[in-house]
């Protein structure tokens, strides 16, 4: 009963702790089921094309007779770890201009907002392609392009922030009484910032999700026999007739995946 009066409510909103949930699982899918079930995600045999379940592929195989259980587990690393490193990539670098802006004020503010205006300026997914043409089919290429379209959100919301909150009073007297920036970002600003850079990243990391998927649906994005959400869904796109679970597989665990993300970044307090 002490330990009961003592220790304070849970207080996060219901559609964060559902997407919490949403997104452990998935994480608890890609990480351990190829532990519970060992099997290779590029192990080919022809004999079970399109073939239903089994105790070696309880999701069933492609039209390769690959288990859709492995490659789904390496899909569902290979994605959000590219967008994660994207939007701790993108994450760090708006953070830093963001405060760089609004702190400097002048012609350094004016070519950073110019420079994020004139990336805004040109559709992300463009973008993306132009950095794939020059590094196709690799992570590499996928995490600079995502990257590269990422960050000017949170250049802005930084930048937004910061501004009005060096403005405050509380700021201006910690200046007064000679704090050194370090202590003004860590006391001030960041825990003004920190809410937004969270729901950004979340918001971030399903954009490139859906934009590794869209483009491995339309071939440009990673190569064969990669498993790659997107990839699998136009690998098994012909064969939906015969096997339209294997088709639902890909499908529904980026639904899943996006899902978890969406309800993360913008559950509210019930």
């Amino acid at each position: 009963m002490t330990t009961l009066a003592n220790n304070p409510p849970l207080n996060m909103p219901l559609g964060r702790a559902i997407g919490a949930v949403v997104l452990a699982l998935v994480a608890g899918f890609a990480l351990l089921g190829p532990v519970l079930v060992p099997g290779d995600p590029f192990a080919q045999s022809l004999m079970k094309s399109l073939a239903g379940p089994d105790a070696g592929a309880p999701f069933g195989y492609d039209h390769l007779g690959r288990s859709l259980w492995h490659r789904l587990a390496h899909a569902l690393r290979l994605s959000p770890a590219i967008a994660l490193a994207a939007v701790a990539t993108a994450g760090a670098a708006g953070l830093v201009l963001g405060t760089l802006a609004a702190a400097r004020g002048g012609w350094v503010e004016r070519v950073l907002v110019i420079l994020a205006d004139a990336l805004m300026a040109l559709p992300g997914l463009l973008l993306v392609l132009i950095v794939l043409a020059i590094m196709p089919g690799t992570a590499l290429g996928f995490w600079a392009g995502l990257s590269l379209v990422l960050w000017v959100e949170f250049f802005r919301l930084t930048r937004a922030a910061t501004r009005a909150t060096l403005a405050s009073p509380a700021v201006q007297a910690s200046r007064l009484l000679g704090f050194r920036a370090a202590y003004v970002f860590r006391t001030h600003l960041w825990p003004e910032i920190a809410p937004l850079m969270l729901t950004a990243a979340a918001f971030g990391t399903a954009t490139a999700i859906m934009g590794i998927a869209a483009l491995g649906f339309v071939s440009v994005g990673m190569r064969a026999p990669t498993p790659e959400l997107g990839l699998m869904m136009v690998e098994l796109l012909p064969y939906w007739r015969e096997a339209p679970m294997a088709l639902l597989t890909p499908v529904l665990a980026t639904f899943t995946l996006l899902l978890g993300l969406t309800l993360l970044a913008g559950g509210q307090k019930q």
